[in-house]
Parts: structure tokens; C-alpha cells; sequence
């Protein structure tokens, strides 16, 4: 598996760097030894799903490893992440934001947050609706917080084989993106990133303006 998994690595890592995308190694339910390979290549920036996992996984691992939390993520559960995770990808509610803001604060480091908008048509996807998009945001912005930054926008098209339909979507996220950066973020560089695109879909992803793309079975192979 290793070999191969190399090949389609640095295959992956080279289109995307001419896209100038960055490239999220999903590694949920992979072992320690497979991120240490992909880390030794000089992947970076490695995701994952579950947070026990994760506990578990980050002391085994190199300390320059950027962790990307991109599952559906319980306030509750902050606290066991906070001291180290990197990017929180999956944030639908204001409750999670200040949640982050606590625990950040406690450790004294900023953490990325990127608002996740619902536009798929499975109901079982989490996200924020667009009607509810915009009041979202204000709310947000009048938290002013100090250790929650947010980075942009994270969105999961719906799981089809349609093209255009995963093209209209990935576009209404981009579309949304523009919005709020003019309206409510448009002197913040921070606010710069739109995560969408996974094995399946990513160069669809990348033609509507992804930045970062999330890559798990294309690198590990299937679970």
C-alpha cells in the first residue's frame, strides 16, 4: 500500500501546487505509521474526523504536523483539541465559535474556524443554511473575538454523480464566499479560505475556487 500511495501522493501534491491549493491528507481511521509516511514526503497538514482518535494519534506524531479537525465537532469536546489542533473546518453554530474562543483563550493561542454552509441536498450533511448565512455572520462579527479567527468557509457538495449539479454547489459556496468577504470581512486577510473538494469531486472543486481540498482515499486508499 505504501508505494502506492506514495505514487498518488506526490502526483496529487504536484496538481495542486499549479493550482496553488493546499492539500488536507484525510487521515481518519489511518494508522500512525501511514501519516508518518505521507509526513516524511512533506505533507504537512493532515485531517481528521473523530477526536478520541485524534487525542490519540497527535503525541505519536512530529509536533510541526498541522492538525485539521474536519468532522462534525461537539462543543464539548473542544477542550481535548484546543491545545494543539490547527484549523477547525466544520463550524455551524455560535455556541461551538465561543466555545473555541474559552479554550483557546486558556492556552493563549489563536485558532482557525471556517464556517461551514449546508448547500448539499442530503439533510444528513451539518452546515449553516443559506437564509441563515448572513445573520450568522453579524453575530459573529459583534463577538470581536480574540483567539477565534475566522478563515473562511468550508461546504460539502451533495454525493452525486451529476457534474453540474456538484459544479452549481461548489459555485453557490464560492458565490457566498465573495459576499461576505466584501461585506463583512473585507479588511481582514485572515478570512481567505474555502475548503471544498474531496477525492471524488476535488478538481471540480479547484475549477470553482477551492483553496484547500480534503484527500483521504486518493492517498490511504479506501477504509
Amino acid at each position: 500500500m505504501i508505494p502506492l500511495m506514495n505514487d498518488n501522493y506526490c502526483s496529487i501534491k504536484k496538481e495542486l501546487q499549479a493550482a496553488a491549493v493546499e492539500l488536507i491528507a484525510v487521515s481518519k481511521t489511518k494508522p500512525v505509521a501511514a501519516i508518518q509516511s505521507l509526513f516524511d514526503l512533506g505533507q504537512r497538514a493532515f485531517g481528521e474526523n473523530y477526536v478520541q482518535e485524534l487525542v490519540e494519534k497527535q503525541p505519536q506524531l512530529p509536533n510541526d504536523i498541522q492538525w485539521h479537525y474536519i468532522g462534525h465537532l461537539q462543543s464539548n469536546k473542544v477542550k481535548y483539541i484546543a491545545p494543539f489542533v490547527h484549523t477547525i473546518h466544520a463550524v455551524d453554530s455560535l455556541k461551538l465559535l465561543l466555545e473555541v474562543e474559552k479554550q483557546a483563550a486558556k492556552h493563549q493561542r489563536k485558532i482557525n474556524c471556517l464556517l461551514q454552509i449546508h448547500v448539499a441536498d442530503e439533510a444528513t450533511k451539518f452546515g449553516i443554511a443559506e437564509n441563515e448565512l448572513d445573520n450568522f455572520v453579524n453575530e459573529i462579527v459583534a463577538q470581536n473575538f480574540q483567539f477565534v479567527v475566522i478563515a473562511g468557509l468550508m461546504g460539502m457538495a451533495t454525493n452525486t454523480t451529476d457534474e453540474q449539479k456538484i459544479n452549481a454547489e461548489f459555485a453557490t459556496i464560492k458565490m457566498w464566499f465573495d459576499k461576505l468577504k466584501e461585506k463583512h470581512f473585507n479588511q481582514n486577510n485572515s478570512f481567505s479560505q474555502i475548503s471544498m473538494g474531496m477525492s471524488s469531486d476535488y478538481q471540480l472543486a479547484i475549477k470553482n475556487g477551492s483553496t484547500m481540498v480534503r484527500i483521504g482515499s486518493l492517498l490511504f486508499g479506501e477504509r
